[in-house]
Protein backbone atom coordinates (compact mmCIF):
# COMPACT_ATOMS: atom_id res chain seq x y z
CA UNK A 1 0.00 0.00 0.00
CA UNK A 2 1.18 3.83 -0.67
CA UNK A 3 2.32 5.78 2.41
CA UNK A 4 0.06 8.54 3.61
CA UNK A 5 0.41 11.87 2.08
CA UNK A 6 -0.25 14.82 3.70
CA UNK A 7 0.53 18.55 3.15
CA UNK A 8 1.16 21.17 5.11
CA UNK A 9 -0.64 24.45 3.88
CA UNK A 10 0.16 28.00 4.41
CA UNK A 11 -2.05 30.77 3.63
CA UNK A 12 -0.82 34.41 2.39
CA UNK A 13 -2.91 37.61 3.06
CA UNK A 14 -4.47 38.13 -0.43
CA UNK A 15 -5.96 34.45 -0.43
CA UNK A 16 -3.24 32.68 -1.96
CA UNK A 17 -2.64 29.26 -0.65
CA UNK A 18 1.12 26.90 -0.32
CA UNK A 19 0.39 22.91 -0.49
CA UNK A 20 4.10 21.18 0.91
CA UNK A 21 3.62 17.60 0.92
CA UNK A 22 6.25 14.92 1.95
CA UNK A 23 6.93 12.31 -0.58
CA UNK A 24 6.85 8.63 0.72
CA UNK A 25 10.63 7.29 0.09
CA UNK A 26 11.33 6.26 -2.96
CA UNK A 27 7.91 7.90 -5.03
CA UNK A 28 8.74 8.72 -8.76
CA UNK A 29 6.86 12.19 -9.00
CA UNK A 30 6.35 12.50 -12.65
CA UNK A 31 6.39 15.46 -13.97
CA UNK A 32 2.64 15.33 -14.67
CA UNK A 33 1.84 15.53 -11.29
CA UNK A 34 -0.19 17.63 -9.66
CA UNK A 35 -2.29 18.65 -6.54
CA UNK A 36 -5.95 17.89 -7.24
CA UNK A 37 -9.06 20.17 -5.99
CA UNK A 38 -12.57 18.48 -6.90
CA UNK A 39 -15.68 20.78 -5.68
CA UNK A 40 -17.65 18.79 -3.38
CA UNK A 41 -20.94 17.58 -5.35
CA UNK A 42 -19.70 19.10 -8.55
CA UNK A 43 -19.66 17.67 -12.47
CA UNK A 44 -18.72 20.50 -14.29
CA UNK A 45 -15.21 21.04 -15.92
CA UNK A 46 -14.73 24.42 -13.43
CA UNK A 47 -15.81 21.76 -10.60
CA UNK A 48 -11.65 20.23 -10.76
CA UNK A 49 -8.45 22.91 -10.43
CA UNK A 50 -4.95 21.04 -11.21
CA UNK A 51 -1.99 22.66 -9.32
CA UNK A 52 1.26 21.70 -10.62
CA UNK A 53 2.91 19.77 -8.00
CA UNK A 54 6.73 19.93 -8.39
CA UNK A 55 9.90 19.40 -6.03
CA UNK A 56 10.47 21.58 -3.44
CA UNK A 57 13.72 20.17 -1.50
CA UNK A 58 14.68 16.79 -0.71
CA UNK A 59 11.64 14.66 -0.47
CA UNK A 60 9.32 17.61 -0.11
CA UNK A 61 6.74 18.69 -3.11
CA UNK A 62 4.54 22.20 -3.57
CA UNK A 63 1.85 23.15 -5.16
CA UNK A 64 0.33 26.83 -5.26
CA UNK A 65 -3.43 28.20 -5.04
CA UNK A 66 -2.38 31.98 -6.28
CA UNK A 67 -5.29 34.16 -4.90
CA UNK A 68 -6.45 34.81 -9.07
CA UNK A 69 -7.42 31.34 -9.89
CA UNK A 70 -10.73 31.48 -8.41
CA UNK A 71 -13.18 28.55 -6.60
CA UNK A 72 -16.59 28.33 -6.92
CA UNK A 73 -18.13 29.04 -3.37
CA UNK A 74 -18.38 25.65 -1.91
CA UNK A 75 -16.13 22.58 -0.12
CA UNK A 76 -13.02 21.35 -1.95
CA UNK A 77 -11.71 18.30 -1.62
CA UNK A 78 -7.68 17.58 -2.12
CA UNK A 79 -6.06 15.05 -3.48
CA UNK A 80 -2.28 14.33 -4.91
CA UNK A 81 -2.21 12.84 -8.39
CA UNK A 82 1.77 11.68 -8.70
CA UNK A 83 1.68 10.85 -12.19
CA UNK A 84 2.26 7.69 -11.38
CA UNK A 85 -0.77 5.94 -13.39
CA UNK A 86 -2.88 5.61 -9.89
CA UNK A 87 -5.72 7.58 -8.77
CA UNK A 88 -5.22 10.40 -7.39
CA UNK A 89 -5.36 10.09 -3.47
CA UNK A 90 -7.10 12.18 -0.58
CA UNK A 91 -4.69 14.21 1.43
CA UNK A 92 -4.73 14.31 5.05
CA UNK A 93 -4.15 16.96 6.65
CA UNK A 94 -0.04 18.52 8.05
CA UNK A 95 0.36 21.51 9.45
CA UNK A 96 -1.28 24.59 8.70
CA UNK A 97 0.10 28.20 9.18
CA UNK A 98 -3.04 30.67 8.71
CA UNK A 99 -1.71 33.47 10.87
CA UNK A 100 -1.86 35.75 7.86
CA UNK A 101 -6.02 34.94 8.18
CA UNK A 102 -6.58 36.69 11.16
CA UNK A 103 -8.31 39.68 11.24
CA UNK A 104 -7.46 39.91 7.35
CA UNK A 105 -8.56 43.34 6.14
CA UNK A 106 -8.78 43.97 2.12
CA UNK A 107 -9.26 46.93 0.60
CA UNK A 108 -12.46 48.13 0.73
CA UNK A 109 -12.46 49.14 -2.18
CA UNK A 110 -12.07 45.53 -3.74
CA UNK A 111 -15.01 44.49 -6.42
CA UNK A 112 -14.88 40.32 -5.58
CA UNK A 113 -13.89 39.14 -2.73
CA UNK A 114 -11.98 35.31 -2.41
CA UNK A 115 -11.43 32.86 0.59
CA UNK A 116 -10.08 29.86 1.60
CA UNK A 117 -9.80 27.92 4.74
CA UNK A 118 -8.07 24.23 5.17
CA UNK A 119 -9.53 22.25 7.34
CA UNK A 120 -10.17 18.57 8.55
CA UNK A 121 -13.47 16.97 7.40
CA UNK A 122 -14.99 14.58 10.11
CA UNK A 123 -12.88 11.88 8.19
CA UNK A 124 -9.70 13.40 8.61
CA UNK A 125 -9.05 13.97 4.95
CA UNK A 126 -8.09 17.91 4.19
CA UNK A 127 -10.38 20.33 2.24
CA UNK A 128 -10.60 23.81 1.44
CA UNK A 129 -13.57 25.63 2.09
CA UNK A 130 -13.96 28.58 -0.68
CA UNK A 131 -16.05 31.71 -0.32
CA UNK A 132 -16.20 34.03 -3.52
CA UNK A 133 -18.26 37.09 -2.85
CA UNK A 134 -18.66 40.88 -4.54
CA UNK A 135 -20.16 42.94 -2.72
CA UNK A 136 -19.36 41.13 0.78
CA UNK A 137 -20.79 42.15 4.18
CA UNK A 138 -17.71 41.39 6.75
CA UNK A 139 -20.00 40.43 10.19
CA UNK A 140 -17.50 41.88 13.06
CA UNK A 141 -18.84 42.58 16.71
CA UNK A 142 -21.42 41.31 18.31
CA UNK A 143 -23.35 42.94 21.08
CA UNK A 144 -26.39 40.75 22.64
CA UNK A 145 -28.47 42.84 24.41
CA UNK A 146 -32.23 42.03 26.03
CA UNK A 147 -33.57 44.27 23.55
CA UNK A 148 -31.71 42.93 20.16
CA UNK A 149 -28.09 42.51 18.79
CA UNK A 150 -25.92 45.42 17.69
CA UNK A 151 -23.75 43.99 14.69
CA UNK A 152 -20.98 45.89 13.37
CA UNK A 153 -18.66 45.18 10.32
CA UNK A 154 -17.24 46.76 7.03
CA UNK A 155 -18.70 46.45 3.22
CA UNK A 156 -16.49 45.45 0.90
CA UNK A 157 -17.11 46.02 -2.92
CA UNK A 158 -19.96 48.54 -2.48
CA UNK A 159 -20.05 52.06 -0.56
CA UNK A 160 -23.15 52.74 1.42
CA UNK A 161 -25.51 55.60 0.54
CA UNK A 162 -28.68 56.88 0.65
CA UNK A 163 -31.42 54.44 1.86
CA UNK A 164 -29.03 51.85 3.31
CA UNK A 165 -30.51 49.55 5.54
CA UNK A 166 -30.06 46.10 7.21
CA UNK A 167 -32.64 43.31 6.55
CA UNK A 168 -33.66 40.31 8.44
CA UNK A 169 -35.51 38.09 6.54
CA UNK A 170 -37.68 35.06 7.68
CA UNK A 171 -36.46 31.63 6.09
CA UNK A 172 -39.93 30.29 6.36
CA UNK A 173 -42.23 30.03 2.83
CA UNK A 174 -42.69 33.41 1.83
CA UNK A 175 -46.15 34.87 1.53
CA UNK A 176 -48.55 35.38 -1.41
CA UNK A 177 -46.64 37.73 -2.65
CA UNK A 178 -43.79 35.82 -2.85
CA UNK A 179 -41.24 38.02 -0.69
CA UNK A 180 -40.08 36.71 2.23
CA UNK A 181 -41.07 38.18 5.69
CA UNK A 182 -38.93 41.21 6.49
CA UNK A 183 -37.66 43.73 9.01
CA UNK A 184 -35.30 46.47 8.62
CA UNK A 185 -33.55 48.97 10.35
CA UNK A 186 -31.20 51.70 9.18
CA UNK A 187 -27.12 51.76 9.29
CA UNK A 188 -25.22 54.02 10.24
CA UNK A 189 -21.89 54.64 8.51
CA UNK A 190 -18.47 55.82 8.66
CA UNK A 191 -16.98 55.27 5.60
CA UNK A 192 -17.11 51.11 4.55
CA UNK A 193 -17.68 50.52 8.60
CA UNK A 194 -21.25 49.95 9.36
CA UNK A 195 -23.51 49.30 12.82
CA UNK A 196 -26.77 48.08 13.19
CA UNK A 197 -29.34 47.20 15.86
CA UNK A 198 -31.86 44.90 15.21
CA UNK A 199 -34.44 44.89 18.21
CA UNK A 200 -35.64 41.40 19.41
CA UNK A 201 -39.45 42.86 19.86
CA UNK A 202 -40.25 43.08 16.16
CA UNK A 203 -39.15 39.25 15.43
CA UNK A 204 -40.52 37.85 18.21
CA UNK A 205 -44.10 39.31 17.37
CA UNK A 206 -44.14 37.63 13.88
CA UNK A 207 -42.87 34.53 15.54
CA UNK A 208 -45.14 31.55 13.50
CA UNK A 209 -44.21 28.69 16.00
CA UNK A 210 -41.42 25.94 16.31
CA UNK A 211 -38.08 27.45 15.31
CA UNK A 212 -37.29 29.96 13.28
CA UNK A 213 -34.27 31.41 11.91
CA UNK A 214 -34.36 35.15 10.04
CA UNK A 215 -31.13 35.23 7.64
CA UNK A 216 -29.07 38.95 8.04
CA UNK A 217 -28.39 41.09 4.70
CA UNK A 218 -27.20 44.43 4.09
CA UNK A 219 -29.04 46.89 1.59
CA UNK A 220 -26.11 49.26 0.75
CA UNK A 221 -28.51 51.88 -0.86
CA UNK A 222 -32.43 52.36 -2.09
CA UNK A 223 -32.85 50.30 -5.13
CA UNK A 224 -29.19 48.60 -4.37
CA UNK A 225 -28.76 44.48 -4.70
CA UNK A 226 -28.75 42.74 -1.11
CA UNK A 227 -25.52 41.81 0.46
CA UNK A 228 -25.44 38.66 2.92
CA UNK A 229 -24.07 39.45 5.74
CA UNK A 230 -21.44 37.14 6.72
CA UNK A 231 -17.63 36.49 8.87
CA UNK A 232 -15.25 35.23 6.43
CA UNK A 233 -12.06 36.83 7.02
CA UNK A 234 -10.18 34.64 9.84
CA UNK A 235 -8.97 31.50 9.57
CA UNK A 236 -12.01 29.40 11.58
CA UNK A 237 -13.58 27.30 8.65
CA UNK A 238 -17.13 26.37 10.53
CA UNK A 239 -17.91 29.19 12.56
CA UNK A 240 -21.04 27.79 13.84
CA UNK A 241 -19.43 25.16 16.37
CA UNK A 242 -16.77 28.15 17.50
CA UNK A 243 -19.04 31.33 18.00
CA UNK A 244 -21.60 30.67 20.79
CA UNK A 245 -24.23 33.85 21.81
CA UNK A 246 -26.73 33.55 24.27
CA UNK A 247 -30.59 32.99 23.01
CA UNK A 248 -33.02 35.44 25.11
CA UNK A 249 -36.09 35.32 26.10
CA UNK A 250 -38.35 38.12 25.01
CA UNK A 251 -42.28 38.07 25.38
CA UNK A 252 -44.67 37.38 22.98
CA UNK A 253 -48.01 37.74 23.58
CA UNK A 254 -48.85 35.65 26.82
CA UNK A 255 -45.94 33.37 26.37
CA UNK A 256 -42.05 33.92 25.45
CA UNK A 257 -39.48 33.15 22.87
CA UNK A 258 -36.00 32.90 22.89
CA UNK A 259 -34.02 35.01 20.65
CA UNK A 260 -30.26 34.93 19.28
CA UNK A 261 -27.96 35.13 16.59
CA UNK A 262 -25.15 32.84 15.05
CA UNK A 263 -23.62 32.16 12.48
CA UNK A 264 -24.87 29.49 9.83
CA UNK A 265 -22.96 26.70 8.25
CA UNK A 266 -21.88 28.71 5.72
CA UNK A 267 -20.83 31.42 7.91
CA UNK A 268 -23.87 33.60 7.37
CA UNK A 269 -25.12 35.42 10.10
CA UNK A 270 -28.77 34.71 11.04
CA UNK A 271 -30.89 35.11 13.86
CA UNK A 272 -33.32 32.41 15.53
CA UNK A 273 -36.79 32.75 17.31
CA UNK A 274 -37.16 29.64 19.27
CA UNK A 275 -40.38 29.33 22.24
CA UNK A 276 -41.79 29.26 24.17
CA UNK A 277 -38.94 28.97 26.36
CA UNK A 278 -37.68 25.85 28.07
CA UNK A 279 -39.28 23.62 25.48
Amino acid sequence: MPGELRADCIADSAGGLTFDLTAPQGTAVAWSAALVLRLRGGDGADDEVRLPLGPNGAGRLRAVLPSTVALAEGRWNAYADLGDGRDPRRLLPGVNDLRSLVDRRPLAGVGRLGVRIPYATKFGNLALRSWLRGPHAEAGDLLVAPDGVTVTGRLYGAVPAAGARAEARARRTPGPDGEPDTVSVPLTVEGPDFTFTLPYEELAGRWEGGSEPWDLWLRPGEGARPVRIARLLDDVADKKQVFSYPALAVPCGAAQVRVGPYYTLDNDLAVRVAGPAGD
